[in-house]
């Protein structure tokens, strides 16, 4: 993470460790400091105009400074500001977004939803409850996760433990015993084949495979993101969630769908394994719940993981919470945010947008010799830069070509996220195609700029 843009207030980082940065480098530079935001552009304290083509980090679906939300959130601070979910205590916004989202997920079968702060807790609560659920269901053996390689679930020892990218657990190892990944069905990078439905069938495969040798009486649940974000916005093949949901039937194993990202129409549909055709046993969700406008994940179980704790069991009781689960302000701005979604029906915008966004960006950036890949699903994209088309290789981490690309897009007035070799895009689901042809534009100028320091390598 070493690429710390220039900044508009000319003074280091003294007291703020930043989140996926090296403290050493961020302290050396001045970080790039927002004042103020409206509708898909952010402003910086000096004025200036940024195109936020990342949604702030994939999650402000309904736009900044929206006025429904922002007046859901005053109004609650004026009733209730904040009061424990704990025992047998409640509020009025988490009643009402439990309902919400048990409405929204009824062609899933979700029953019951469990409240944390973001997305991280989300998949944390969704593996205890996991092994939780073995547990009362007299198979406490069923113990191992298994998930994707590049698979990304956030950052507590859960989720970094059932996370594919190591170099985002090396620092913390050793990891949690019991987890396991298997090979992503990723079309651009992969040993077995070129046709989508060819590898569908064979990571599909693999995943069976590796139920059967861990013994598929030890494993608790398989757990992936419908698309992968953070990994570099790898699309499955069409067939591949179908696939899995059948084996994870014959074998009896949970299925769990991480979709803090994906959630409420970032892929093109309200979920992102609707979009499949699947029905999970367990969903993790967070961003997009409330737009980020206040920190708020839940975790949602069908009728199969509620029906567990009915028994009179000793271990039944839910040992696990937050001190903001359920909070007031929170559930208020996901109340109105979610309105939002479904009146303006965002995941059909997502899905008519991106569609426009893909194919214009492919036509676009497919010939520079950089552009190894154009890939995305809804309004969730990934351009994919190598040093060489023919041999795919990936750009280092601290390539300095890297930074001068986020550099170049942040002069163009365009904020993008840069993770590793893959140009990340997951903008508001408000975007418009005039958003998208100001993006492009944006991009293709910082392309060009960089052609020449590209060539002279």
């Amino acid at each position: 993470m070493k690429n710390i843009a220039k900044s508009n207030i000319q003074q280091p980082v003294t007291h703020h460790w930043h989140p996926m940065a090296e403290p050493k480098l961020a302290e050396q530079s001045s970080p790039l400091v927002f004042e103020r935001a409206e509708g898909v552009y952010i402003y910086d304290t000096e004025g200036k105009r940024y195109l936020d083509s990342q949604g702030g980090l994939w999650c402000v679906n309904v736009g900044h400074g929206r006025k429904e939300v922002k007046e859901a959130i005053n109004a609650q601070l004026d009733r209730l500001p904040y009061y424990t979910t704990f025992g047998d205590t409640s509020n009025l916004p988490v009643m009402e977004l439990a309902e919400r989202l048990a409405r929204m997920l009824a062609p899933e079968g979700m029953q019951r939803v469990f409240f944390s702060s973001g997305g991280s807790d989300a998949n944390e609560t969704a593996l205890k409850l996991a092994r939780q659920y073995w547990k009362l269901s007299g198979e406490a053996q069923r113990s191992k996760f298994i998930s994707l390689k590049q698979g990304y679930h956030g950052v507590h020892f859960g989720g970094t433990s059932i996370g594919g990218q190591m170099y985002l657990r090396s620092m913390y190892e050793p990891v949690l015993p019991g987890c396991f990944q298997v090979d992503t069905p990723w079309l651009y990078r992969n040993p077995y084949s070129d046709d989508p439905g060819e590898l569908g069938k064979i990571c599909a495969n693999l995943l069976e495979r590796e139920i059967v040798h861990q013994g598929p009486h030890t494993v608790a649940a398989f757990i992936a993101e419908p698309v992968q974000g953070a990994g570099g916005v790898i699309v499955p093949p069409a067939n591949y969630w179908p696939l899995v949901r059948e084996i994870c039937d014959k074998y009896g194993v949970l299925l769990i769908a991480d979709e803090v990202v994906t959630g409420f129409g970032r892929s093109g549909s309200m979920f992102g394994c609707r979009g499949w055709g699947v029905k999970p046993d367990i969903i993790c969700l967070a961003k997009g719940i409330n737009s980020g406008y206040i920190p708020l994940g839940a975790t949602v179980v069908n009728e199969r993981v509620r029906q567990a704790w009915d028994a009179d069991h000793p271990l039944a009781a839910i040992l696990h919470g937050y001190t903001y689960s359920g909070h007031p302000v929170a559930c208020a701005a996901a109340n109105a945010a979610l309105q939002i979604v479904e009146d303006e029906d965002l995941p059909a915008n997502a899905a008519r947008v991106g569609s426009y966004c893909l194919a214009k960006s492919e036509k676009e950036f497919a010939d520079y010799e950089f552009v190894g890949d154009v890939r995305g699903k809804g309004l969730m994209m990934a351009i994919e830069l190598v040093t060489d088309k023919i041999s795919k290789e990936p750009f280092r981490p601290d390539d300095p070509f890297l930074e001068l690309i986020q550099d170049l897009t942040r002069r163009e007035g365009l904020l993008i996220r840069n993770l590793g070799s893959n140009l990340i895009i997951s903008p508001p689901l408000v975007f418009t195609k005039e958003n998208v042809d100001e993006m492009t534009g944006m991009i293709a100028n910082a392309f060009n700029q960089a052609k020449s320091k590209f060539n002279k390598r």
